[in-house]
């Protein structure tokens, strides 16, 4: 398990997102890769493979 990541309070819409946009976050949150703490806060549950990052910033 990873340390949580406060994500931004918006998303820049821009191509590809960053890492910390709140949009990424959630797509990794229903693949089952990450759990949500609270409002912004995420945990990630264990290593997010490149490709799926990559799929996820898409």
């Amino acid at each position: 398990m990873g340390s949580a990541v406060t994500t931004k309070k918006k998303c820049c819409k821009s191509r590809p997102r960053c890492k910390k946009c709140p949009v990424v976050w959630k797509r990794l949150e229903a693949e089952d890769l990450a759990e949500r703490l609270g409002k912004r806060e995420y945990r990630p549950l264990g290593p997010v493979p490149k490709k799926v990052l990559k799929d996820v910033r898409r």
